[in-house]
């Protein structure tokens, strides 16, 4: 059975102008709160956003769906989603939703679900709340309705357990470190963390206004991050999406470093100091080649998921690994969080940093990447994958990139599009592959 509301990560879309509604967002807090109305102790749920307007009023609508099935709600405020998960586990809640759409403009916003134990909820989990929301709702009894209530220490609370996965005799004192926060959910945790661990911090993004969430800053859109680190000499850049699960590094040269570099820095360390488990890490489909050969050098596994971080999390806990991440920056550090973790895994990265002495330019490229090409090609109704003239165009492809590239198609899982990614070591080869497989596609549509 498929999902009508949910996506790859929770439910997301346009404000007032998609299902993300305060009627739909106060529906999907009644079918969760009942499906997770289990055994007879009062039952809680935390709630996180980031810095979105609209994240007032599906906040509100999500609080009084909760409320109306009978359970108790404690609002944290902004803050970024890796927290919610934390803060899910550490009181005990029953549920944990962060309002959010990552790094998408501010009119979008999304819900995201944690379960009790902090992970986000399974396929089965999420069919059976979506129908849940089509049928009327199962209120509970006038005296057992919940009650809500706001904690100021949250951040705090996240601040303190992000520090701790840094080593104790580990301080940044000397490092410059550009931050910028993309006007969103970690503005004010992130620069104090860094801060207290020593560091020089220049910050960018760090006055939200509710409409200028990662408004031409953040871990999408790292020009003026380039640019800032050159312009003032410092050591390293670090850019968070809007609701900070993910990251992506700029060296102190201004050449921006992506997921796959900083997931091999990561493991060789860790490898290197026997805190690597499963001899390898996961990552998805569309981590480059490079990555891959880098890491057999290594004597180390890359297993590959389906894109999406909560399909590369599932891989590691079947696989008892504890790094993971995807090439756009999402990182898994399952000794320190149940989901990504943009400052956390930022943390690490500076910890090597100091460890190793070296600058970022040195430290942090440790393979070239294979030429990557990735294409999308929309289309408004049908299969067109399925199509014989598409199949027989991508066959051949395969063919001619077998043992010397990849080739990964797919369907989007939030737009009508089809994503053609190609990757080789000979850079015209992939363009004409990608080039022909489009054009079959467009003709198919």
């Amino acid at each position: 059975m498929g999902r009508k509301f949910f996506g790859t990560d929770g439910i997301r879309g346009r404000t007032n102008a998609s299902a993300m509604t305060a009627e739909m967002a106060m529906k999907v807090g009644q079918a969760a709160g009942a499906h997770f109305l289990r055994g007879d102790h009062k039952h809680r749920v935390v709630i996180g956003k980031d810095t979105r307007l609209s994240g007032y009023m599906i906040e509100n609508a999500l609080v009084a769906g909760f409320t109306s099935v009978g359970m108790d709600v404690v609002q944290f405020g902004p803050i970024p989603t890796p927290a919610v998960a934390l803060l899910t586990r550490s009181m005990r809640a029953d549920l944990g939703v962060m309002i959010s759409a990552s790094h998408n403009p501010y009119e979008d916003n999304g819900i995201k679900l944690f379960g009790p134990d902090g992970y986000k909820l399974s396929d089965e989990d999420e069919i059976a709340i979506e129908a849940l929301i089509e049928q009327p709702a199962k209120l509970a009894a006038s005296d057992d309705i919940g009650r809500a209530r706001r904690i100021e220490d949250a951040r705090g609370r996240y601040i303190h357990a992000a520090k701790l996965s840094v080593p104790d005799h580990i301080r940044f004192d000397g490092l410059h470190i550009v931050l910028d926060c993309a006007h969103g959910a970690a503005y004010q945790v992130a620069p104090t963390a860094i801060w207290e661990l020593g560091a020089k911090v220049t910050t960018i993004g760090v006055n939200p206004n509710g409409r200028n969430i990662n408004d031409k800053v953040g871990s999408t859109h790292v020009a003026t991050l380039q640019e800032t680190v050159v312009a003032s000499g410092a050591d390293i850049g670090i850019a968070l999406d809007g609701d900070a699960d993910r990251l992506i590094v700029v060296d102190e040269k201004g050449r921006v470093v992506d997921g796959d570099q900083l997931m091999a820095l990561l493991a060789v360390s860790m490898s290197r100091n026997g805190l690597l488990l499963g001899d390898g890490i996961v990552a998805t489909v569309m981590s480059n080649l490079g990555l891959e050969r880098y890491l057999a050098s290594q004597h180390l596994e890359l297993v590959r998921a389906k894109v999406g971080d909560r399909y590369v999390l599932e891989e590691m806990r079947n696989r008892g690994m504890n790094v993971g991440g995807e090439q756009s920056g999402h990182m898994i550090l399952l000794d320190h969080g149940t989901t990504g973790d943009g400052l956390v895994a930022a943390l690490q990265v500076l910890a090597e940093l100091v460890e190793q002495g070296k600058p970022a330019s040195e430290l942090l490229h440790l393979f070239d990447p294979v030429p990557q090409l990735l294409k999308n090609v929309r289309f408004s109704g049908g299969k067109p994958l399925e199509h014989d003239s598409v199949k027989a165009v991508i066959a051949a492809a395969e063919a001619e990139l077998a043992g010397s590239g990849r080739l990964v198609i797919r369907p989007s899982g939030t737009e009508p599009v089809i994503r053609v990614m190609a990757e080789g070591d000979d850079a015209a080869q992939v363009e004409a592959v990608v080039d022909r497989i489009c054009d079959a596609v467009m003709a198919a549509v």
